[in-house]
């Protein structure tokens, strides 16, 4: 039963990656060189709008797919409970390790 579900995690894993993935090179391969002649026509402040995909739009997406595969991961982790646990670490007092320098 362990080997199904650690299976199924890897499965939902590879499929997320993959969409990811999908998503990203549709958004560089599309608006950078598939309509890149009717986004020419469009501006970004000074430059041709398929000019601007190409550059800065596709690493935008990126990122926010970044985030988005963190967040679908943690929804993963928990679901097939291979998540790890947050600790909050126990800090000692600040004063105990301040020397005043009178101390001896």
């Amino acid at each position: 039963m362990e080997r199904e579900r650690a299976a199924a995690y890897w499965r939902a894993n590879k499929i997320l990656i993959a969409i990811l993935l999908l998503v990203w090179g549709a958004v560089s391969f599309g608006l950078s060189i598939l309509f890149a002649r009717p986004l020419y026509h469009l501006a970004a402040g000074r430059l041709p709008m398929s000019f601007w995909w190409a550059q800065q739009g596709s690493m935008f997406v990126f990122v926010i797919l970044i985030f988005v595969y963190a967040f679908a991961m943690d929804r993963l982790d928990r679901k097939y409970d291979v998540h790890e646990e947050e600790e909050i670490p126990s800090h000692p007092p600040l004063h105990d390790h301040v020397s005043h320098g009178d101390e001896r």
